[in-house]
């Protein structure tokens, strides 16, 4: 019978955020998985567990996981823990997942902390809706991209960056995305956490001069439908009423339901459009 791979949450910081569950599996598993067991060792040391160790990261995580699927095949139950927080979450338990699933392996995740969480539910920040973007790509075309598609995010959106590159990052967000309200949170759980809530331009300009210390997390408002109502508004104001109704007429519209649309289209009421329409 094929052994089951558990996914464990470890703390992002302060070690009481462990749960009883995850101290539970880690002590029964018969091998842990972990991405840099220098520091996942001071966590079983710190809990008194002697399960052995193995490095799973991203450099070796093709070929790696292959072998612990070969392990879990044999009936092995493996433990995935990361450096910190939930595994499988921008980094390379992905690829062990994905993996056991086509080898027919049961997976469970053991939950919590997670450091996208806890900073999105501090923000001050919507978090009904979200986007969990992670660290923003190292490539520059795709970099562009990725910016530029974020412009017309509406959901809350969550990025994760190293404090040497907070500045930087923050400027090409402010002048990608505009001036947004931002939280920015470091770190989370630990003596010195903080919650910096602000604007883009404000924290672009104050960690130009000053580096941030401890992972980053740069949590930032989407943009509003009131927004993008307005910018929609705005494309038709340099075609005059009259050019608009027609573009509609000419598109097989007649004048009752285009009158209705560019109404809609310019934000005001019909009763508006509607005198233009009766001369046309």
């Amino acid at each position: 019978m094929a052994g089951i791979l558990y996914l464990v949450a470890t703390p992002i910081g302060n070690l009481e955020d462990i749960t009883y569950r995850a101290i539970r599996v880690l002590n029964e598993v018969d091998l842990i998985a972990a991405e840099d067991t220098r520091n996942s060792i001071k966590l079983l040391n710190h809990f008194d567990i002697k399960t052995p160790m193995t490095s799973y990261h991203e450099h070796n995580k093709y070929e790696k996981a292959e072998e612990l699927v070969n392990k879990l095949v044999a009936g092995k139950d493996i433990a995935v823990i990361t450096d910190a927080g939930t595994p499988g979450i921008s980094d390379p338990g992905e690829e062990l997942v994905r993996q056991c699933y086509d080898a027919g392996v049961t997976i469970v995740p053991v939950p919590g902390a997670c450091a996208a969480i806890n900073g999105l539910i501090a923000s001050g920040l919507p978090t009904r809706r979200f986007a969990f973007e992670a660290f923003l790509p190292t490539d520059k075309k795709e970099r562009k991209l990725v910016l530029e598609e974020l412009k017309s995010e509406t959901r809350t959106m969550i990025i994760y960056e190293a404090p040497h590159r907070l500045g930087k990052t923050l400027i090409e967000l402010s002048s990608t995305l505009g001036n947004r309200n931002t939280t920015i949170c470091r770190e989370l759980t630990k003596k010195h956490e903080t919650f910096f809530k602000t604007s883009l331009e404000d924290a672009a300009s104050y960690y130009s001069d000053n580096e941030a210390k401890g992972e980053c997390i740069i949590i930032i408002e989407g943009l509003s439908f009131e927004t993008i109502e307005e910018e929609s508004r705005k494309q038709w104001e340099s075609m005059s009423v009259p050019e608009h109704i027609a573009m509609y007429l000419n598109q097989g519209m007649d004048k009752k339901e285009a009158t209705k649309q560019v109404a809609k289209d310019r934000g005001v009421p019909k009763r508006d459009i509607y005198e233009f329409a009766k001369e046309m």
